[in-house]
């Protein structure tokens, strides 16, 4: 079986892998993978482009240092949606 693109892109994120991460997720224009794409943002310190993809994301963009808690939270979000 296949690994999706979105749970490949965590994986990296996870590792620290932000580039590769990147990567995946520019091709990726779901809601997913516009919330990894602005995680992306948050880890590279962008936040202009951070709060653009939480915006085609529909989610709020968070304060702090929170890119952990975020990739948890995209990870656990993914996993329900395969179950």
């Amino acid at each position: 079986m296949e690994i999706p693109p979105i749970v490949k892109a965590v994986r990296h994120l996870e590792a620290g892998e932000w580039k590769a991460a990147h990567a995946l997720v520019q091709k990726d224009a779901s809601s997913l993978g516009c919330w990894a794409h602005g995680i992306v943002h948050l880890i590279e310190g962008d936040l202009d482009n951070a709060k653009y993809w939480y915006r085609r994301a529909h989610r709020p963009l968070p304060h702090g240092n929170t890119a952990n808690a975020e990739i948890a939270a995209l990870k656990a979000t993914i996993k329900e949606g395969t179950q």
